[in-house]
């Protein structure tokens, strides 16, 4: 897989998670710590992102 590729694979992940966040804090009953970890992973991933895109 190229580094473009892969970047927009992260990149399109990101986005769901971002999704998902916004579904998450809209639900009723939602879960904070689901929330929570649903944002840690978006957070990896955006530090991912951007650590790819400056070596590349």
């Amino acid at each position: 897989m190229s580094l473009s590729s892969h970047l927009t694979e992260l990149k399109r992940k990101h986005q769901d998670l971002s999704d998902r966040v916004e579904e998450e804090q809209r639900a009723p009953g939602s879960s904070d710590l689901a929330i929570a970890d649903l944002k840690k992973q978006k957070l990896r991933l955006k530090e991912e992102i951007e650590r790819l895109s400056v070596s590349a």
